[in-house]
């Protein structure tokens, strides 16, 4: 059986190169990428040129702009930082077919049986970083048998990510401005020791663990490699626990009692002792079509027409997989770099053009065309199986049953084109419900994702055309039906009633409403006109007497 493999892939600086890939030609300049943590805006991904000058990760904006005047930014965009990370998971799949992405900038590859087809694992290395200096990318690899083993190597073998938290206790950690070791740390421009420098032949076989040997890699690495939390990383350091080798001869137990669990399995994770699979994505299904323009537009009627050709395309892919769109997204990409999108829903699947054209020119007044549109495209984002309709029979039947599909697809046209302009959620109807209670027969539903009733249950007695909470009325407190009450400050007098129908509350809830215990409900009218329905509760946890609950029409 062969030795399992694990290929790590870190790219630390995805973020700023992204952006960086697009302008290529321009010269070299300080470059960050802006993100919003604790309400403020610090700097979470940094170009070469930009670490060349002194900034760092976590740096705020304003201290990055003081010590760097000239720096460039851009807001950091998640989602096309992930899309970047899944194209280069497509890319990474030539060496493997087992990769997994481990978000927000790293891959893991299961190289097991596949190096020796690219000459080994050096080699294979090599290729990778030819391949991502084509691209454009920086990238940092680490081999080894497990998972965490490799992801250790790729981020700190060769002293890189190496950040011991500052407690104070070192002496190492001593100020830079204390007089006892001021002359011990000129700069090397200064006459200090010059920096060490690791070759790179040296760094690649710092980054291959050999097979059977993860415990000896791992030994001299900080335990921030073991992927662990910050609070957890400077309470080990504040220990004397600073390195892998030091943590890994404690013993199992009180590790963790002081730490938890999580230290625990993270170590025994990266020596092996633990398994951690790699699971790698399931290719994902899109029904997504584009058309790139030889020249901007910005005119409705052009987008209409892309809109045109674009969509029997896509109706084609969605029938032959037998599927209807539900929700269909509508990105124009500007020739600005920028993006504009909009978002239409179907009340019913369907791969027709014919439903889903009107809705998208519904919408194409909400985008701004700027300096002009040169790519659109359309995605399927929402799918759902469709299934043909065959009547078979008499012919009558056959024909009420395309009747009664025609209407309903108007009645889906029509909640399509109103949840376009409201939103579909906005949009319901009622369902019957399975309940005796008068004012829980009925469930309010989202008309798009739920058809109409088959069919209502009939009550034993009609019920009121309006409902609301039971309100007090008084009057005798007795069981028969008053000729006199006062209800909402009024006197008034009946005139005719009928009933009564007795309906016992929902013994296994506790429903505040239905603490009168069981109810007879008459429908009342009084001599000026009022059609009511009251009800005598007979008294539970609440006090007997006489309430009224709804209104006839």
């Amino acid at each position: 059986m062969k030795q399992r493999r694990i290929l790590s892939l870190w790219f630390p600086r995805l973020g700023a190169e992204r952006f960086l890939r697009l302008e290529r030609g321009l010269p070299p300049r300080a470059f960050a990428v802006v993100g919003e943590e604790h309400n403020a805006q610090v700097l979470v991904s940094l170009s070469v040129e930009a670490e060349a000058s002194g900034l760092r990760m976590g740096q705020p904006l304003r201290d990055a702009r003081a010590m760097c005047p000239e720096l460039d930014t851009k807001l950091r965009n998640r989602d096309l930082d992930a899309a970047f990370l899944a194209v280069l998971r497509r890319w990474a799949a030539k060496f493997s077919p087992w990769v997994s992405e481990e978000r927000p900038e790293g891959l893991v590859i299961d190289l097991t049986g596949c190096a020796h087809l690219f000459g080994g694992e050096m080699g294979l290395i090599g290729e990778v970083e030819a391949d991502c200096a084509h691209l454009g990318v920086s990238v940092r690899v680490g081999v080894a048998d497990t998972v965490g083993a490799a992801w250790a190597l790729a981020r700190f073998a060769g002293g890189a990510g190496v950040d011991a938290a500052r407690t104070g206790d070192d002496i190492n950690q001593e100020a830079r401005a204390t007089r006892s070791r001021a002359a011990k740390r000129r700069h090397w421009v200064k006459g200090g020791p010059a920096p060490a420098v690791t070759a790179p032949e040296v760094l690649r076989k710092m980054q291959i663990a050999s097979p059977g040997a993860t415990r000896s890699a791992l030994a001299p690495l900080p335990v921030a490699a073991l992927r662990l939390e910050d609070d957890t990383v400077a309470t080990l350091v504040r220990l004397g626990l600073r390195q892998i080798g030091d943590l890994a001869g404690q013993p199992r137990a009180a590790l963790a009692r002081r730490f938890g669990r999580h230290l625990v399995q993270r170590l025994d994770q990266a020596l092996g002792v633990e398994p951690e699979p790699v699971s790698p994505a399931r290719p994902a299904v899109r029904f997504a079509v584009r058309l790139t323009l030889p020249e901007p537009v910005g005119l409705i009627e052009d987008i209409a027409a892309a809109i045109d050709r674009l969509l029997t395309p896509l109706g084609e892919k969605l029938s032959r997989a037998g599927r209807g769109a539900r929700q269909v997204r509508m990105e124009c990409h500007r020739s600005d770099h920028t993006m504009q999108v909009v978002e239409i829903g179907l009340a019913r699947p369907s791969a027709s053009a014919d439903r889903i054209r009107p809705l998208l020119l519904m919408k194409l007044d909400d985008i701004d065309a700027g300096f002009g549109i040169d790519m659109i495209r359309l995605e399927a984002r929402a799918t759902e199986p469709v299934h043909s309709h065959q009547h078979r029979g008499h012919a009558a039947a056959a024909a009420d049953g395309a009747a009664r599909l025609g209407s309903e697809a108007a009645l889906d046209d029509l909640i399509g084109r109103i949840g376009a302009r409201v939103g579909l959620e906005s949009i319901t109807r009622f369902h019957p419900a399975d309940s005796h209670i008068p004012e829980k027969t009925a469930l309010i539903v989202a008309a798009a994702w739920a058809g109409p009733a088959d069919a209502w249950p009939r009550p034993g007695m009609l019920r009121p055309s309006e409902i609301w909470r039971p309100e007090m009325v008084h009057a005798e407190e007795t069981s028969d039906l008053p000729h006199r009450f006062r209800w909402r400050g009024r006197d008034l007098e009946l005139c005719a009633g009928l009933g009564p129908e007795r309906i016992a509350p929902e013994w296994w809830l506790d429903d505040p409403d239905w603490r009168s215990g069981v109810r007879d409900y008459w429908r009342v009218t009084t001599r000026t006109g009022e059609r009511l329905w009251l009800y005598y509760g007979h008294g539970g946890t609440m006090s007997r007497g006489w309430f009224c609950q709804g209104s006839f029409a």
